[in-house]
């Protein structure tokens, strides 16, 4: 059994110098797992958090909707090879900057159409770029469409599924399909993708095939009905208008007037679900005993190893890895081919941007997911998850 105290040293410090108000967190060996809380669910309040608090996840639903596929791959409905725009025409004959600074109109075409592995690998062609904001004629002709998928996603696009797959399908690729690793837009046209193919909305389709078979209740792209109670504040760190940090944390989503009290236009698959730390731990527990859960199986085997197979390129794993163990499979982070991380906090999971980390090292069987309030400042790792894995290590022995 996982010795919960030494990640409760690691995490209540972070609480007590007034970083964060409450994290919740699961570290498992194997299939036992413990979960723990430290804080309260706001820095106003005087209640302890408890383990059945609902987080905003963000990209932590990227995984999800990686195995939502996979279950449209085994039925038949898709495959990893098809061109996308027999479901996106919106994307059909795409046409390519010839370089990131490039205008609009400086474009050649796609050498080949998207694929729907090119979604689930994020070499789609068009994804965030690591510059400040309007630093390319993309970056300011996607923020003018009101896209939302160049950066945080909140608040949430006003577009529908629809007018943003209108709006996407006007401008060129940032690359060619396949050349390059770009984060998040994959996942929110993934969504799309799953939505005309297998013809129900993405909230019904995620619910029919992985949320009601493994009892995630608390799970979903909008709070349900009487649940809005359990739904904690999120914070983001305050910044001057030279974007530097001023040291305080300033409340960006509470649960009364929050942007997910009521269904988003567009409920994105890139990073729009709340959960609970009970309700992803059953995913994840799946997803580790290869597709099976108990009483039955979302995935095949086989599956789960497609999803979990080294998908990139030395190069491309370089530019985006910067030579660490991580690489990326379909929808998550995987390790690197020939690479043997046994520590803590290595392996295959995700984090996400509302300050949400998951990692499950398939060397040793230990697991660690741990949700928190505040929104990360940057893709790197942030003290809080260091200080996590270094409990979880201690933790584990």
């Amino acid at each position: 059994m996982p010795n919960l105290d030494a990640v409760n040293d690691r995490l209540l410090p972070h609480v007590q110098r007034g970083a964060i108000p409450g994290m919740v967190f699961a570290v498992a060996i194997g299939s036992d797992v413990s979960i723990g809380t430290v804080g309260t669910p706001a820095f106003a309040s005087d209640e302890p958090l408890t383990s059945d608090a609902i987080f905003r996840v963000a990209s932590l639903v990227k995984p999800i909707a990686a195995v939502v596929a996979m279950t449209l791959v085994e039925d038949g409905t898709i495959a990893l090879g098809d061109a996308v725009d027999q479901w996106l025409p919106e994307l059909a004959a795409p046409s390519v900057l010839r370089s990131l600074e490039s205008e609009l109109d400086d474009t050649v075409p796609a050498e080949r159409p998207i694929t729907v592995e090119d979604l689930l690998t994020f070499r789609a062609g068009f994804g965030i770029v690591m510059a400040p904001p309007g630093t390319y004629p993309i970056q300011t002709a996607e923020a003018e469409l009101g896209l939302k998928t160049l950066g945080p996603p909140w608040p949430p696009t006003p577009l529908t599924i629809d007018g943003w797959m209108a709006a996407i399908g006007t401008l060129p690729l940032m690359d060619q399909p396949g050349e390059l690793w770009r984060y998040n837009t994959g996942a929110q046209i993934l969504g799309v993708l799953m939505e005309r193919a297998a013809g129900l909305p993405i909230d019904d389709l995620f619910r029919e095939r992985v949320f009601d078979p493994l009892g995630m209740d608390s799970t979903g792209f909008t709070v349900r009905d009487g649940q809005l109670d359990r739904l904690t504040t999120m914070y983001e760190a305050a910044t001057d208008a030279d974007g530097n940090e001023t040291g305080r944390v300033d409340v960006l989503d509470a649960p009364i007037g929050s942007w997910w009290a009521t269904p988003a236009s567009m409920p994105s698959a890139s990073s729009w679900l709340v959960s609970t730390i009970d309700d992803y731990w059953k995913f994840v527990a799946m997803l580790n005993a290869k597709g099976a859960f108990e009483g039955g199986r979302i995935l095949h085997e086989a599956s789960v190893e497609a999803m979990l197979l080294d998908r990139l390129s030395s190069g491309q794993r370089d530019e985006i890895f910067h030579g660490t163990t991580g690489s990326w499979g379909l929808g998550l982070m995987v390790p690197a081919n020939g690479t043997d991380d046994r520590s803590a906090g290595a392996g295959y999971g995700w984090d996400g941007g509302s300050g949400c980390t998951w990692r499950t090292n398939p060397l040793t069987g230990v697991t660690g997911i741990l949700f928190t309030q505040r929104t990360m400042t940057s893709p790197d790792s942030t003290a809080v998850f260091d200080d996590f894995w270094a409990g979880v290590t201690e933790a584990v022995g």
